[in-house]
């Protein structure tokens, strides 16, 4: 079930960036955030990201940290 959570946030991070027509590179810069690092995220590969990178990708997207990790 962990894995399951994990993977929607990559989901939902990947979603929200197409519907603000940014490349990952686009949303790493925005965020501040290594490119490898949202690549990995939004792949599953890190499957526990630090809620301070998160904050910076949902600042980034203009979304809660809330609505972003929701399930």
């Amino acid at each position: 079930m962990e894995n399951r959570q994990n993977n929607n946030l990559g989901k939902r991070i990947k979603e929200l960036r197409l519907k603000y027509h940014l490349s990952q590179d686009e949303l790493a810069r925005k965020a501040d955030v290594p490119y490898t690092t949202l690549t990995k995220i939004e792949t599953g590969v890190i499957k526990k990201p630090s809620v301070y990178v998160v904050a910076k990708i949902a600042k980034a997207l203009r979304v809660s940290l809330d609505k972003l990790i929701k399930i």
